[in-house]
């Protein structure tokens, strides 16, 4: 039995699921311990424990995402170390994607939290966070 108030599932639409599933791929199944769930013709989910997260691929482009707007801001995940984050955000670079904030790295969100900034295909940010407090 799920505890009451568990996160289930987020389920995002995307423009593109193959650019999608790279980057998630990449991020979720590689860097942050979750598994390939389920997977469909217009779909991908990756999973953590009891929570999942769904891409779904969506004909309606208009408007494109903007998390200025009313609704999904950003996905935050925790990693062990800040050495993680260093290693994700070269990454990052490695592949193409573009960071947040670069000029402010690693204390964007503030002086005592080590974090990374980055963006999907689609321009969502992700916030990758060390559960390390600065010395």
């Amino acid at each position: 039995m799920k505890k009451t108030g568990t996160v289930s599932h987020i389920e995002l639409y995307v423009t593109n699921l193959k650019e999608t599933r790279k980057f998630w791929e990449w991020l979720l199944v590689d860097k942050l311990n979750y598994q390939l769930f389920q997977k469909w013709e217009k779909g991908v989910s990756y999973r953590f424990e009891g929570t999942y997260i769904v891409f779904v691929q969506t004909d309606k482009l208009e408007p494109k995402y903007n998390r200025a707007a009313v609704g999904l801001n950003h996905l935050a995940f925790y990693v062990e170390s800040s050495q993680i984050v260093d290693l994700i955000r070269q990454e990052v670079h490695e592949r193409g994607y573009r960071e947040l904030y670069a000029d402010r790295y690693p204390h964007a969100n503030g002086n005592d939290v080590y974090t990374l900034f980055f963006e999907d295909p689609d321009r969502i940010k992700v916030e990758i966070v060390s559960d390390e407090r600065r010395k």
